[in-house]
């Protein structure tokens, strides 16, 4: 069983989430819309991994027009990719 975040680390979360683009916001706020009542630390740690990336970086990997490489191919990165990425 993974563990919940709790609200004060999904709310922080939330804040941290907050980009330039918005065609960036728009897949974070659909994600969180479907993903924040039951997000795992697992997969807010991948989810921060995405934000350090730069803006038109995080929209190739949200638009697949790249894959994560290096450092980023990794489980909880790819996980929240793949819901990022679906669209319903």
């Amino acid at each position: 069983m993974q563990t919940l975040i709790d609200e004060r680390a999904l709310s922080k979360l939330r804040w941290r989430c907050r980009r330039g683009l918005l065609e960036n916001d728009l897949f974070v706020e659909r994600f969180f819309e479907r993903h924040g009542a039951a997000l795992t630390v697992s997969q807010a740690h991948g989810l921060e991994a995405l934000m350090d990336l730069a803006d038109n970086d995080l929209l190739d990997l949200l638009l697949a027009r790249k894959e994560p490489e290096g450092e980023l191919r990794r489980d909880d990165v790819l996980e929240v990719l793949r819901l990022m990425r679906t669209p319903r």
